[in-house]
């Protein structure tokens, strides 16, 4: 199924050019997996401690934007530049892990943020993630198999801070888009499962 992980070699290409002076400088690619992991815990203390003041709505999209750029930026920085690491697949996968969910966590500091549907969200990517990276265990590649991957998340968790943001009224809407992205979580681990085993 589409997803927007589908455009990141498009992505990669833009940030190519800052991949390779960062690398000329001597910032490696765990350095930057660790900054981001910071980035989202950051950001997500100051929600907590701030919300529902403006700016916090729109320090969501900033900050996983600047996630997606970090992210793709560290997988660069260790294909193209000899920086694979042992404990950077180990801080890769739980980097992402920890950064989605203390940023997505702290949108029950949001007003009118369900709080049982968001922590489906926030539980089911785990269980992708997860999913993803056992089907290496049965001979597959790693799946990122959509419609709700890592990129897909953080499309739907900006536009939900954007529309708070620019002023959208609070209502069932936002109990709909979460349940909507927990049933589109669970396709995408059956994907994920579906596609591994097809690997196989």
């Amino acid at each position: 199924m589409p997803s927007v992980y589908q455009l990141k070699p498009a992505f990669q290409n833009l940030l190519r050019p800052i991949t390779r002076g960062l690398a000329r400088i001597g910032i490696t690619a765990n350095q930057v997996t660790i900054l981001a992991a910071l980035i989202s815990a950051v950001a997500g203390g100051l929600i907590v401690l701030h919300s529902p003041a403006i700016w916090t709505y729109f320090l969501v999209p900033a900050v996983l934007f600047v996630r997606m750029a970090l992210n793709a930026i560290d997988g660069m920085l260790a294909r193209e530049h000899n920086m694979k690491t042992g404990l950077g697949t180990f801080l890769n996968e739980l980097g992402d892990v920890f950064s989605d969910s203390m940023l997505y966590l702290s949108f029950a500091w949001f007003p009118g943020i369900p709080l049982w549907p968001l922590f489906g969200v926030v539980l089911l990517s785990v269980i992708s993630e997860m999913t993803g990276v056992v089907a290496i265990q049965t001979g597959a590649e790693r799946r990122y198999d959509g419609p709700m991957g890592k990129s897909d998340r953080a499309v739907l968790f900006g536009g939900i801070a954007l529309a708070l943001g620019f002023g959208v009224p609070v209502g069932p809407w936002e109990m709909w888009v979460l349940i909507g992205a927990n049933f589109l979580l669970l396709v995408t681990i059956a994907n994920r499962v579906h596609r591994a085993l097809k690997r196989i």
